[in-house]
């Protein structure tokens, strides 16, 4: 960095360089030098009785997993869909989330150490006074709270970060249930809002998927099925979904806890749903491994269904256990032409045409209509597919992960992919929903839609990084 300061050469740090659909390992400017930190991947630091640990930015998922299995560490890996080779630093100053307990991951964050864009050293006040046992077990420290700055930002380059681990719980059951049809989505998002508000803490994220989106991560792409559109028309995704058992929306919650706790859950979660959905249905990761296993026996087209629904939802259970893979991610290869032949999925280097749209979305059912209508409005006019997710925060707020799948190969569908995404940004901010994160893509407009909380951040950045040195374009 002070080589970088004193040539006035800008500088774009990148972790493991995997944030699929939001630019990968590109930086949001023209220009700069990449500092890939892939290589600094030691755990600094561990404690096994409180489950706290310390990693440098290239340390990913899978080796935070392996690293707890190792050791006999009874802790969950905050893991998310990217992968088990995706930095955990990366998606926390991305303030991304997940389905485990602590779904928030920077809310695990605690304590953080960056090197400045002229080579100085930042380090938490508790940490620097000589208590860093004390940092790495409080999050706001002492004094004005620095750490968050170096989220979604390019205040400095964050070397070391200190996260809390939940325990893994002695019972994970994942309910699943589906809604018969379309227009229960306005009383299942009342009802699930009360559940949340219920069972805090026993209740994980609850996701609500729509039909389309199962569909793509559970059957190939239907290229010959196609409209002279060029898209799936409704009637095709009615018959597969005829095919397949998925209904209009499925829904996907998790519970945590002892097994009396579960047990009392269930009573609570079956009684909340009860009139809205169906199917319902309480299943442990052991379970679903075992039906995955019996399927794979069952014979004709049916039968080989049947295996394929099973064998993905096993592996999505124990995702929400805290174990990271690779189950989310076919859905980035939808519709590339080439399929992934590597023994490990790698969404960039296979050419895959991924963007995601990722809005907060309040909880309120009239709401959540309006934001679905409009996603399956805008979408189809660009040619791309609705697909739709709602993921609970909290009993307040979903966000909502709509990818927008394309042929990167297609110069027409990577313009269609560009403009489906600034349109649902603006019709979607219309309706009140708005990104919690961006894609290098969409950083040249953000200062123009937040000129107040840009004019503030931009007098920060000029006292600490004057000649713009770190990640320009980011955030600003």
């Amino acid at each position: 960095m002070r080589i970088a300061q004193h040539c006035r050469v800008s500088v774009y740090p990148l972790s493991t360089g995997r944030n699929w659909g939001y630019g990968s390992a590109m930086p949001a400017q023209d220009n700069c030098v990449i500092v890939d930190l892939g290589g600094l991947d030691r755990i600094l630091h561990f404690d096994a009785e409180l489950g706290v640990v310390t990693v440098e930015p290239g340390v990913t998922q899978g080796m935070l997993a392996s690293f707890l299995d190792e050791g006999g560490h009874d802790f969950l890996v905050p893991v998310t869909g990217a992968g088990p080779s995706c930095s955990l630093l990366g998606n926390a100053l991305e303030r991304g989330y997940g389905v485990t307990p602590i779904a928030d991951h920077f809310a695990a964050v605690t304590d953080i150490e960056a090197v400045l864009a002229d080579g100085s050293l930042y380090r938490s006040a508790l940490h620097e006074a000589g208590n860093p046992d004390l940092a790495r077990l409080f999050k706001w420290g002492i004094g004005p709270y620095l750490n968050g700055l170096f989220t979604q930002s390019g205040f400095g380059i964050v070397t070391q970060m200190t996260i809390l681990l939940a325990r893994r719980p002695s019972c994970v059951k994942v309910c699943l249930f589906s809604l018969k049809e379309d227009s229960l989505l306005e009383p299942a998002v009342a009802r699930i809002r009360r559940l949340l508000s219920t069972l805090p803490g026993t209740l994980g994220a609850i996701n609500l998927m729509n039909r389309h989106r199962v569909l793509a991560m559970s059957i190939p792409y239907p290229e010959q099925q196609l409209g002279s559109d060029g898209l799936i028309p409704e009637k095709v995704i009615e018959s597969l979904g005829r095919q397949y058992q998925i209904y209009p929306w499925t829904g996907f919650a998790t519970l945590y806890g002892s097994d009396r706790m579960i047990n009392a859950a269930k009573l609570e979660v079956r009684d909340a749903l009860r009139g809205v959905a169906s199917r319902v249905l309480f299943l442990s990761p052991g379970q679903a491994r075992g039906l995955a296993k019996a399927t794979r026996w069952l014979p004709g087209s049916r039968g080989r269904r049947l295996a394929t629904t099973a064998a993905t939802l096993a592996k999505s259970l124990d995702l929400v256990a805290g174990r990271p893979n690779e189950t989310a991610l076919p859905l980035a290869y939808w519709r590339n032409p080439t399929p992934f032949s590597a023994q490990q999925r790698n969404p960039s280097r296979d050419g895959c045409g991924l963007i995601w749209y990722a809005p907060l979305v309040p909880m309120r059912p009239v709401g959540v209509r309006s934001f679905v209508e409009m996603v399956k409005t805008v979408a189809p006019r660009h040619k791309m597919e609705p697909l739709i997710t709602l993921t609970t925060l909290s009993d307040k707020l979903f966000d909502s992960t709509v990818p927008l799948i394309f042929n990167r190969q297609d110069k027409a569908a990577l313009h269609d992919a560009k403009a489906c995404y600034q349109d649902l940004l603006e019709q979607g901010s219309a309706l009140g929903s708005y990104p919690y994160r961006l894609g290098v893509d969409a950083m040249q407009s953000y200062a123009a839609r937040h000129p107040l909380s840009g004019a503030l951040s931009s007098r920060l950045r000029q006292a600490v990084d004057e000649h713009d040195i770190v990640s320009p374009a980011r955030y600003r």
